[in-house]
């Protein structure tokens, strides 16, 4: 039985518009969300609209006291800001409201500490915490000072933050470097599976759409799922075969989210080139979400930030299973005029719609052919695999017999070694 303590937490947005006040209510839901998955509970949420931002307690001096009565009354002694705060704004609200104070940004930063496991994921991580933490740092240390414990104060630990500015710049300069050192070895990577004209297909989407899930389904995988935000951190690559021997590489990536710091942009590019160098993306989208468009309009706009708007892309709607016309929704699939697929990751419905759209778009001019192949033709025996995709091959007799996939035009010179399709193996 889990006894742990939650936090409680006030959460308080500002909008200085008509359409963040339109927006407000989406928006604290998400970031309710994004509290509970740092492990502490809201006890209250506060909305205040105001011409423009206050530059010393961000929101009205008034409702700063609002706010501290509030937590008082109900225990809080977090408040989380659906917005970024200055350094300066961070120091007064918590000198007002006398409460440990954490913005949109920190939040994530925290859920992504807690969610990374492998050595890469963790770099990240601190990377984008410390470039957060370096322009906050001050001549007395009051920010160093809050990192006793709780959230928005883990990560690397207690002992890699409590140093001066110099060391932190220091610091961030060596994870740069093994950050750097990552990237060339999945450089590495991509360069082989170039090399073997195997496609490489990017799962991409707002967190929790069910990403992994489908991963597991489409690789044949059990990688973790979970329906907490951010469950999948570190990025995993596996080969998918179709039924003929046909095969691509599957990535699973980061999930998106609106309002994405940009320190973790910038620390996760080593992960997210994953999908710049992919042939196509699967934007996979939760269509129970009563959210949806906007998290479609987020991951786009994300997608144009890293560089990845003209990759090819192939929408899957998935948890169908979640609505009631899901049954017309799959009648939808392969109809003229419907963008998209619609799946249930879940339970399977769909998949073998997505599977054959995959094969078509991942292998469209490629067609099948038999070869057979002099044992004394070294030359053409070691080139076929470099421009070809070998899916079978077999020695009989003073001959290699092979089935490949390969663009037509690019086997007119070897036509002398054709053998009629439908060869049996």
């Amino acid at each position: 039985m889990d006894n742990t303590v939650l936090e409680n937490a006030i959460l308080v947005h500002l909008a200085v518009n008509a359409r963040q006040k339109s927006e407000a209510g989406e928006s604290v839901d998400e970031l309710a969300g994004l509290v509970r998955a740092a492990g502490a509970r809201v006890v209250e949420r506060v909305f205040q609209v105001r011409p423009k931002v206050n530059p010393r307690t961000f929101i009205g001096e008034g409702k700063v006291e609002e706010i501290r009565r509030l937590a008082k009354e109900l225990d809080a002694g977090l408040v989380v800001f659906d917005n970024n705060l200055s350094p300066t704004q961070l120091r007064s609200l918590e000198k007002g409201l006398d409460a440990r104070v954490v913005d949109r940004t920190q939040l994530i930063l925290d859920i992504f500490a807690r969610r990374a496991r492998s050595n890469e994921g963790k770099l990240q991580v601190e990377l984008a915490q410390l470039n957060y933490l370096l322009p906050r740092l001050t001549g007395k240390g009051i920010e160093l000072s809050r990192l006793g414990g709780g959230i928005g104060t883990r990560g690397p630990g207690e002992k890699k933050l409590e140093v001066d500015r110099r060391r932190i710049q220091d610091r961030i300069a060596r994870i740069k470097r093994e950050i750097k050192n990552v990237q060339k070895r999945r450089a590495g990577q991509r360069r082989s599976r170039r090399e073997s004209l195997i496609p490489l297909v990017a799962l991409v989407g707002y967190t929790s759409v069910g990403k992994s899930t489908l991963f597991n389904r489409l690789a044949q995988e059990t990688t973790f799922t979970s329906p907490q935000l951010f469950a999948t951190l570190d990025p995993v690559v596996r080969r998918a075969s179709f039924p003929d021997g046909l095969s691509y590489f599957l990535s699973d990536t980061v999930g998106f989210i609106k309002k994405l710091p940009i320190e973790l942009v910038t620390s996760f590019k080593a992960t997210l080139d994953e999908v710049n160098e992919s042939d196509l993306i699967l934007h996979v989208i939760d269509l129970s979400a009563p959210t949806v468009e906007s998290q479609q309009e987020a991951v786009e706009r994300i997608l144009g930030q890293i560089g990845a708007a003209d990759i090819p892309r192939l929408k899957i709607y998935n948890k169908i299973d979640r609505l009631p016309d899901a049954s017309e929704l799959l009648k939808r699939n392969g109809q003229p005029g419907t963008e998209g697929l619609y799946i249930s990751a879940a339970t399977g419905e769909g998949l073998p719609t997505l599977r054959e759209r995959l094969r078509s778009l991942l292998f469209l001019r490629l067609q099948l052919f038999y070869v057979r192949i002099p044992r004394d033709k070294t030359d053409i025996l070691e080139a076929f695999p470099k421009w070809t995709i070998v899916l079978k091959r077999r020695e009989n007799g003073d001959y290699f017999e092979m089935q490949v996939m390969a663009d037509p035009a690019q086997m007119l010179p070897y036509m002398p070694y054709l053998e009629r399709e439908g060869t049996p193996w």
